[in-house]
Order: C-alpha cells, then structure tokens, then sequence
C-alpha cells in the first residue's frame, strides 16, 4: 500500500499541470527620444551616475549618507521588504509536506458494563502526522509566483524610496542654501536702506531733503527689514524638515558651498527611454505588481479542480512509556479527492475578480510608464530652460547693479533726486532674489531629472558611504 501510494504521488507529480496564463510583458509603445530633449539617443544616462558623483558638496553628500544609515525611511522601507520575504516563504512552505506531532496521556474508568469487567487506568499516545497537498493544476507554484512578486515589488519600493530619499534631502538642501541667501541680500539691502534712512532723516531735520523722500527711504528700510524674520522662520522649518529625514532631533544643519558655488554635472545625458522601464524603481514596482496579478488568476483558476491531498500517520498507543512505540503501534495512510460541485457562482465571481485586477494592475503599468516619460520630458525642458533663464537674471543683476551706480552718480552731481537711486534699488534686490530662486530652481531641476530617470539604480542594493570631497 505504501509502495502504491508513493507511485501514485509520483505519477501526480510528474503528471501535474500549471493553470491560468503564463506572465508576458505588455507591448507598451516608447519613443525613441525623450519629447522636448535635444539631446542625442545614446545609451549613456545620467542616471547610471551614483548619487555622491551627482552632489558635489561635500557637506550635502554627508547628510545624504546619514540619511541613508539614520533617517527612519530607510529601515521602515527594509522592514517591509522583510516582511514580504517573510510572506513569500511561507507561502513556498506549501510545497512541502507538512509534518508535526501530538502526545496525549488519558486517564479513566470504563464501567463494566461498557467491557467485561471495570476497567481503571492511564494510557499514553503518541503520534506522528504527515499531509501533503499534491499541486496537480499548480495552485501552490501561482501562489509561490504571485508571493515572489509581491516581495520583488516590496525590493523596488525600497529603491523608491531611497532614491525618493536621496532627492528630497538635496532638493530641501538646495531650498535652505537659497533661504539663506535671500536672508544674506536681505540683511546686505536692510544695512544700505539703513544708511539711507538715517541720512535723509538728518538731512530732513536741517531742511535739505523732502518729507517724501525720507518716507520713502523708511517704507524701503521696513519693507526689507520684515523679510529677515520671516527668512528666518522658514530657515528653521527648513532644517527640522532636514532633520527629520535624517532621523535626528530639531537643530542647526551644516552648510557647505553657498548657493552660486553649488557644482552643477558637467552633461545631463537622458539616456534611452526604452531604459526606464529597467531602471525606474515605480516602473519595476508596477510590473512586479503585474506578474502578482497574473499568477492570481492561475490560483483562481485552480480552484476548479479537484484537490488530491495524501495524509499518513504514524504512532503507538499503550499504559506504558516502554512499550509505546513496540506492540502499541499505529498507522495509518490515506488518499483524499476534494473538488467543488457547486458553489453559488463563488468560483467564478473569484476568477473575475482576478481578471479585473490584472487588468487594473496592466493599466497602472502602463500609466506609470507614460507617466515616467512625461516627467523625464519635463525635468529635461527645465532644466534647459531654467538654465537658460538664470543666465539672462544673472545679466539683469549686473545692469541693475551698474544702474544703481550711475543712478547714484546723477543724484551726487545734482542731475536727478534720490528717488531715483531708491527705484534702482528695488530692481536690483528684487532681480538678486529671483536670481537666487532660479539657482535653486536649476539644482532642484537637476535632482528631479535624476529622480525621473531612475538615477543610482545600479547602486540601490547596496548604498556605499560617500567619499569625501572638499567644499
């Protein structure tokens, strides 16, 4: 019996099929260059760079580092993976026999009109229990496929997450680097506005200069001198946020390079759109989540079939522990067939609802492609033109710099009154804002690019300490 039953295991195994379709990857349509990119189609990406070669200050490379070893969104995103790991081991356990245990002592009296005569005693019982499902339509191996897939799509949101790390960390480093130089030109103006204030107040008492101009000059010194506390403020939100993705108490942040020193990549090269696909972290989420869905309906489709589950047993009974496993032995195999009849539709109300959600799960795969194609198409646009545009501010803040001069000039001569200096003044502190704004607006550009292009992938697995470098 034993001989045939392990032949008819073995025949089953041998026999078993794999219901339910196998995973191919949708036919998703991409251009071959990135609309708005006038960048060459090469395979050579700026997202093959890691991250410490991308950042070139030294101190936004240290924050980055101890946000990848302290910060809390790193271990939260690796205990999920390895919750997902845990999950997918248990559902490979199902492959395997499943084989415990169980002991029992009874004690009683049985009346003898149950038996010959009363009988009073203990007796001891122990068994040994195998069962096994046999995968004849491969429910299990669908199971062990969707389960796989959801753990390699919990590995790719863990590199979402560090690279989602990596860039908000350098975008609110270049943001606080830009408060502060706003707060620099704010203090520098509040000072000259100050000088001049103080000037025409005098001059107003000895009767040489008008009430207009004086108020003027005031508007202009409290006009500027109200931005330094709210630069400030936004300073120390600033860093709290800083502090927070570094997993650290609120407190002063380091500075490295000011704003117009900031190390910009020598070349920005997108790479191939078709890359995204195996670089994007959302993108490699989004079809692992796919492949998941895939195997769901296989696991559906299983349950229309009949289940073939083989259960043994093996064990003795006796009153004493001696003679437990001698002439008190058990044992006992068994075969059992289970399959459904019917169900009220259940069955196939499961296997649509599988259907369903491959079928969203297909769409979201191919909405995060066109999406990811659209974000690299945008970041790419702005940074040429950001770039182009701070090149023509940066030549707005000299003229308003030599326009602030010669406005200067005509007054000390006597050609014009000093509400011309004053008007000359407000342009340039305003045009040294905006160039300030469209500096960090051109680093903040440059990170999300890298972000959209999937940058560092080559090195999520294993995060390396950034080199130093000097500021």
């Amino acid at each position: 019996m034993i001989r045939r039953l392990a032949a008819l295991a073995a025949f089953a195994v041998l026999t078993a099929c794999t219901v339910g379709p196998n995973y191919r990857r949708p036919v998703v349509v991409v251009p071959d260059h990135f609309y708005g990119s006038t960048a060459p189609a090469e395979a050579a990406s700026l997202a093959d760079a890691p991250w410490f070669d991308v950042f070139g200050d030294a101190t936004l490379r240290t924050l980055i580092d101890e946000a990848l070893i302290n910060g809390f969104d790193a271990p939260i995103a690796a205990a999920r993976v390895e919750q997902a790991r845990a999950r997918c081991e248990i559902a490979g356990s199902q492959r395997f026999p499943e084989l415990d245990y169980s002991a029992a002592y009874e004690y009683g009296h049985t009346s003898k009109f149950a038996t010959p005569s009363d009988v009073t005693g203990g007796v001891i019982i122990a068994n040994v229990n195998v069962s096994w499902e046999l995968d004849l339509w491969g429910r299990i191996r669908r199971l062990n496929e969707a389960a796989r897939a959801d753990y390699l799509a919990t590995e790719e949101a863990r590199r979402g997450v560090l690279l989602s790390l990596i860039s908000e960390i350098a975008a609110a480093y270049f943001d606080l680097r830009e408060l502060d130089a706003e707060l620099d030109i704010a203090r520098r103006n509040t000072a000259a506005f100050q000088d001049t204030a103080d000037l025409f107040r005098k001059r107003l008492e000895g009767g040489t200069a008008s009430g207009l101009d004086t108020s003027r000059a005031e508007a202009l010194l409290e006009t500027e001198a109200a931005q330094i506390p709210l630069l400030e403020q936004a300073i120390v939100a600033k860093e709290n946020k800083i502090n927070l993705l570094l997993g650290r108490n609120p407190g002063p942040i380091e500075r490295g390079k000011p704003l117009d020193q900031q190390p910009l990549p020598p070349a920005v090269p997108p790479g191939l759109p078709s890359a995204l696909l195996l670089r994007r972290p959302d993108v490699r989420q989004a079809e692992q989540e796919l492949i998941a869905a895939n195997a769901g309906i296989g696991v559906a489709q299983a349950a229309f079939y009949p289940t073939l589950s083989l259960t043994g047993l093996l064990g003795g009974q006796s009153p004493q522990l001696a003679s437990l496993l001698g002439s008190g032995k058990n044992w006992m195999i068994e075969s059992s067939l289970l399959g459904p009849i019917f169900n009220g539709g259940r069955l196939r109300s499961e296997r649509r609802l599988a259907v369903a959600q491959f079928e969203e799960a297909r769409l979201s795969y191919e909405r995060d492609i066109t999406a990811a194609l659209g974000e690299v198409s945008s970041d790419l646009v702005a940074n040429e033109k950001i770039a182009e545009a701070e090149t023509r501010r940066a030549r707005a803040v000299e003229l308003n710099r030599e326009s602030v001069r010669l406005a200067t000039m005509r007054y000390q001569s006597g050609f014009s009154a000093y509400f011309e200096v004053l008007d000359a003044q407000e342009q340039l502190l305003a045009t040294e804002t905006s160039l300030a704004q469209l500096r960090r607006d051109r680093l903040v550009a440059i990170v999300d690019l890298y972000r959209a292009l999937g940058g560092g992938w080559q090195q999520a697995d294993s995060q390396p300490v950034a080199p130093p470098a000097s500021n």
